[in-house]
């Protein structure tokens, strides 16, 4: 029988506390046994291999439940290979992909399976997948349900993409399809406003792009959203919130209503609109990112759990839909391609900001280990170092700095704003089900040990 490891540090996350502890992990890729110091000191360990990792931080892999791979189809954006290289060299472990920049969109199981296949035999973490709602695929959702999607995801407003919208009735038909299904209904809470005036202004600033999303176009579909989750017995959830204003609406609702779950993303935290460079269309997403007040405001929210989790929507394509004068000219963020390349770098961006605002290292695994992953059905198997769990974790150092520089962007395309800027929180090792999948001195695992299509469970 081969020897079990056992896993220790002085600073292991775990559910309640941060302490010292070790990790015994089973032939299977699960959590055996947690002991505590007292534990360790007291027993034999000569039965373990022992890996100690000393003061550095052992905490859950990140679940980043909102990612965009883009293959098949538009592999030259992202590709599944990529994706997870990036992500296990983040601390992340588990990567959600969305339903659409993708060809064909994963709105039925036939092109549930299509991207199956594409993906299969390519992935360093473990990957689920979001359905997507579109007007007329109702009779498709119960069997996407069942093939195991983690929930589906709809558009409001127009896309970038030609990855249809739904309005109120569409909406309301899924909702119809979702009952009883244990399911969720993501939202891109955005809709066009009535009598809206045309925008004037230089293309090239970042305050001409904002004017033309504003605060109003989420406090209106947040409105919506809210009336019909009320309406309807499925969980529903708002992607990327960007604007604090809706806040209160949203604090209101979860009072009353459990069904509701919301996440913000790492760009909304980390930059302040009015500190945008002038074409620099990089930092171009949308919902937008709104001003330093705004920013704070989400911060709070997050310290008052209105917010349940926070991920990276990473949205990468090629350069030259980004930069559309050319990467040496300022670039019209009128036409440029709104999305930012972030999985690599969620754990680093959130404990960077999060340390100065007194954030614990048990908050950081709550919103982006624990929370995401309740949101999308895997607290059964993904998110805490509990027993029986999977094995998923990161090893880091929370007071090591690092420079991002583009040679060690792992994305297929390596824009980002977050080029050149510094970063608390340096990832060491990163596991999946107990497998060691980046090392900061190896590199990453011959072989990629990621599964597909993580099934849900039961809430």
């Amino acid at each position: 029988m081969a020897t079990l490891k056992l896993y220790r540090s002085k600073n292991i996350v775990l559910p309640d506390s941060v302490q010292e502890a070790g990790i015994v992990v089973d032939q299977d890729g699960k959590i055996s046994k947690i002991f505590t110091k007292t534990d360790l000191d007291t027993m034999d360990l000569n039965s373990f291999e022992i890996i100690d990792f000393g003061d550095l931080v052992l905490m859950p892999g990140v679940v980043d439940t909102h990612v965009h791979v883009n293959e098949p189809g538009k592999t030259e954006w992202e590709g599944f290979t990529t994706a997870t290289r990036a992500a296990a060299k983040g601390g992340v472990t588990t990567i959600i992909d969305m339903p659409l920049n993708s060809i064909p969109y994963t709105t039925s199981v036939e092109n549930l399976n299509i991207k199956l296949k594409a993906a299969e035999g390519k992935n360093y973490v473990d990957v689920g997948f979001w359905g997507g709602v579109v007007p007329g695929n109702q009779n498709e959702l119960a069997k996407l349900v069942e093939a195991g999607v983690v929930g589906f995801k709809c558009f409001l407003i127009p896309s970038q993409d030609d990855f249809q919208y739904v309005k109120k009735p569409d909406v309301e038909l899924a909702l119809q399809a979702l009952e009883g299904k244990n399911s969720l209904l993501a939202f891109h809470a955005e809709l066009n406003l009535k009598n809206s005036t045309p925008i004037d202004g230089d293309p090239t600033n970042y305050e001409t792009f904002l004017k033309t999303r504003p605060p109003e176009m989420e406090l209106e579909a947040i409105k919506m959203i809210t009336e019909l989750c009320g309406k309807y017995k499925v969980r529903c959830h708002i992607v990327h919130l960007s604007t604090a204003e809706a806040l209160p609406i949203i604090r209101d609702f979860k009072a009353k209503n459990k069904n509701l779950t919301v996440e913000t993303c790492h760009h909304y935290l980390t930059f302040s609109s009015e500190k945008i460079p002038q074409g620099k269309t990089q930092y171009k997403c949308c919902p937008p990112i709104r001003d330093h007040e705004n920013r704070d405001l989400l911060w709070a929210a997050l310290q008052n759990h209105v917010i349940d989790s926070v991920v990276s929507d990473h949205s990468p394509c090629t350069e030259d839909l980004i930069f559309t004068n050319g990467n040496n000219e300022p670039s019209d963020f009128l036409k440029a391609w709104g999305g930012i390349a972030s999985v690599q770098f969620g754990l680093s961006l959130f404990w960077t900001e999060a340390r100065k605002r007194g954030f614990s290292l048990l908050d950081v695994s709550h919103f982006l280990c624990k929370g995401p992953a309740k949101i999308v059905g895997l607290e059964s198997k993904k998110g805490q170092l509990k027993e029986g769990l999977d094995a998923d974790f990161v090893v880091w150092n929370p007071n090591e700095t690092f420079i991002v520089k583009k040679s060690d962007v792992e994305h297929k395309n390596k824009v980002t704003p977050y080029l050149n800027m510094k970063f608390y929180g340096k990832v060491y090792q990163t596991f999946v089900r107990g497998l060691k999948v980046y090392d900061k001195n190896e590199g990453f695992s011959e072989k990629p040990f990621g599964k597909l299509n993580i099934k849900k469970v039961d809430h």
